[in-house]
């Protein structure tokens, strides 16, 4: 009988974590433009963010096992957040892994998972951001076309 018994607030917690992703979904693919400098040449070139946390983040890049090369775990590298179409946001991390991936859209990407540096100065304003992606998802209503306004 004791199996049976729902835990309300793990439920609750999967429920806020699902409406962040969503939310971190609609932010990366129409309003946040992430570019990232990797090499010693100074290349730039957009990468797709999948997901962020407190942590680190894990993006993606198109990949061509032929032609593309890699990064290596533990190299540091520098993402650029563009929240506007010429300010961005400095993040500094660390590859800590990597893995070939096929997208819904039915091509190859090599995911990278990265750890924030969080002793950089600018981390203080991504870290703002982050911490309203998950405030979002724990407050946020989903709207069912009602047309009144509660205030909670």
């Amino acid at each position: 009988m004791t199996d049976k018994v729902l835990d309300f607030l793990e439920k609750r917690k999967e429920n806020i974590e699902q409406k962040r992703r969503q939310f971190e979904r609609i932010l990366f693919n129409n309003f946040l433009g992430a570019y990232t400098v990797v090499d010693q040449g100074g290349s730039i070139y957009p990468v797709n963010l999948v997901d962020v946390s407190r942590e680190g983040c894990l993006f993606q890049i198109p990949w061509n096992v032929d032609r593309d090369t890699k990064i290596a775990e533990g190299t540091e590298i520098t993402m650029r957040m563009y929240f506007t179409k010429n300010s961005f946001i400095p993040v500094v991390m660390e590859i800590k892994y990597d893995r070939e991936f096929i997208d819904q859209d039915g091509l190859t990407y090599m995911q990278y998972g990265a750890e924030f540096d969080t002793s950089m100065p600018s981390f203080s304003a991504v870290e703002t951001f982050i911490e309203f992606m998950y405030k979002f998802a724990e407050h946020s209503s989903f709207d069912k076309g009602s047309n009144k306004v509660f205030f909670l």
